[in-house]
């Protein structure tokens, strides 16, 4: 990673903002769920219509629906992941139940049209989960956790008595460490450094075993309300507002170990703990035209717009260090942040937006007639952008003060820099057997990084069954996703930034019960 990118982490006069790159990935590099069948045909549901889910992808898709229909979609995440970090390999499993698309459909015909219908949509899923657990361990010898609060101390200007107090600048980081003694002051030759007190087992050759737990929790909950006009079967159009609900917790654990026999190089180990949630909710609008140029092809074209999030962040820290004294002995010291904040946890209040995106789409459907029954399938495809260097962040305080405004327009600029727009692409089929349906789909998200050291994907394979009779139907499907990316445990400004590489599967079994009425 490029160091000038890094250095609105760095200025601790934003301390008290916990927002960081990555967050904007969070909320926008995902593929959304849906129904059993949407997530059967890859989530290729830009022009193909018919299905609750189309709601969050090209609205204009309910409008085919022409009567009331009721759809539950439960859904069960197993997930496994694998790390690399420094030439380590870890395993991590957590299993999770979701919800898909549920909701409900109304659909009419024009009495004096009866060509023309309309329809109206209520909806809700868990388009994004983040239920997981990420965890490795390896032997580095190259860099310390704790050097990025040694960093932060360094550029502060502040001395240590500003620093270790109840309302202190930096209580997250450094007023830890400070108070822990894993940083501090040393006078070298006339010069005084600041140095974290893994560096001097560093300096002698030595290396750290380094742990990294982190525990996620929670998701992206999108409230949708849609409205379609189906013009004699030939045109349709739709909007969504859609109403997300973010709730996002994580724990992290780092831990440094001395892995020396040597005891006194001033350092045994450290456990560095950080609990952090996220919490709001936003507004967006998605746009759709289906456009069918024959009873066989359909069309499609959406566009969705920002997301303006309103978001809350709270943060609580704590550090135990175990030093060794000069006599070889090791000596304790525990610390939490509260202990800088007035004993309260700290709060951070903004406004997120997150990319807006577009969806080209087309589906070809056999034998596309009136009667349904008789259709035997259909092929379908969606290629989707999104500009994840779009995301922005800004203050949600009333009065920002200059330091806001400053720390988000440098986080804004890194996201800028270090994201680009990337391409996905989805593809499906169906083929039916009268009352029978089978499902197969393919999707492909693309890496967001501009670094080309940074490589991340996205590849969903699923397939499925759908059963219809008499207005009920019932379908099951599995997803198999394979997720690349990389996972900074920390970052340092005076060198090349190490991380872990993650491959993380997850499969996803998800089963839509509904009713036509």
């Amino acid at each position: 990673m490029k160091k000038f990118i890094l250095f609105c982490l760095l200025i601790p006069a934003f301390h008290s903002f916990a927002q960081v790159p990555e967050d904007a990935l969070r909320y926008s590099w995902y593929p959304v769920s849906g129904t059993a069948r949407y997530m059967a045909i890859g989530g290729a549901m830009g022009s193909l219509g018919g299905d609750l889910s189309a709601a969050n992808i090209n609205p204009a898709g309910i409008g085919f629906y022409k009567a009331t229909d009721a759809v539950f979609s439960p859904a069960f995440l197993i997930n496994n992941d694998k790390a690399n970090y420094r030439q380590s390999e870890s395993l991590n499993k957590r299993n999770a139940f979701n919800l898909g698309t549920t909701g409900v459909i109304f659909g009419s015909v024009n009495r004096y049209k009866p060509a023309n219908s309309s329809a109206f949509s209520i909806s809700i899923s868990q388009v994004a989960s983040f239920s997981n657990r990420l965890r490795y361990s390896a032997l580095n010898n190259y860099s310390s956790f704790s050097e990025q609060f040694a960093e932060e101390f360094a550029k502060s200007g502040y001395s240590i008595d500003e620093v270790l107090t109840t309302n202190s600048p930096l209580p997250y980081g450094s007023a830890t460490a400070l108070y822990t003694y894993l940083v501090d002051t040393a006078t070298i030759n006339g010069t005084t450094y600041v140095k974290a007190a893994p560096e001097y087992l560093l300096d002698s050759g030595y290396a750290l075993r380094q742990t990294m737990d982190k525990k996620t929790g929670g998701g992206v909950y999108d409230l949708s309300f849609a409205y379609a006009r189906n013009i004699k079967d030939k045109i349709l159009w739709g909007i969504t507002l859609g109403v997300p609900v973010i709730y996002y917790t994580s724990k992290t654990t780092f831990e440094e170990t001395d892995t020396s026999s040597n005891v006194f190089n001033h350092f045994k180990s450290f456990s560095y703990t950080d609990d952090f949630t996220t919490s709001g909710l936003g507004f967006n609008l998605k746009l759709g035209v289906i456009y069918k140029p024959s009873e066989y092809v359909r069309l499609g074209l959406a566009v969705h717009t920002p997301t303006y999030y309103m978001l809350t962040d709270t943060r609580t820290t704590s550090l135990t260090s175990n030093l060794e004294t000069p006599t070889g002995n090791p000596e304790s010291f525990y610390v939490k942040s509260t202990t800088f904040t007035n004993g309260k946890e700290g709060e951070s209040k903004y406004v997120q937006l997150s990319p807006w995106k577009a969806i080209l789409s087309g589906s070809f459907v056999f034998r596309e007639i009136e009667n349904v029954k008789k259709q035997r399938g259909f092929i379908t495809a969606d290629i989707e952008y999104v500009n994840h260097r779009g995301s922005r962040y800004s203050s949600n305080n009333d009065e920002p003060t200059e330091n806001e405004k400053t720390y988000y327009k440098g986080l804004n600029k890194v996201i800028k820099q270090e994201y680009k727009g990337n391409f996905n692409f989805r593809v499906g089929a169906e083929l039916k057997f009268n009352i029978i349906m089978a499902r197969a789909g393919f999707a492909y998200y693309t890496n967001p990084y501009k670094d080309a050291a940074l490589k991340g994907n996205q590849m969903l394979l699923s397939g499925g069954l759908g059963y219809r009779n008499k207005g009920f139907y019932v379908d099951l499907t599995y997803v198999h996703r394979v997720t690349k990316d990389v996972n900074f445990p920390y970052r340092l400004e005076d060198r090349a930034n190490t991380f872990a590489t993650l491959n993380q599967q997850q499969g996803n079994i998800v089963a839509t019960v509904g009713v036509k009425f």
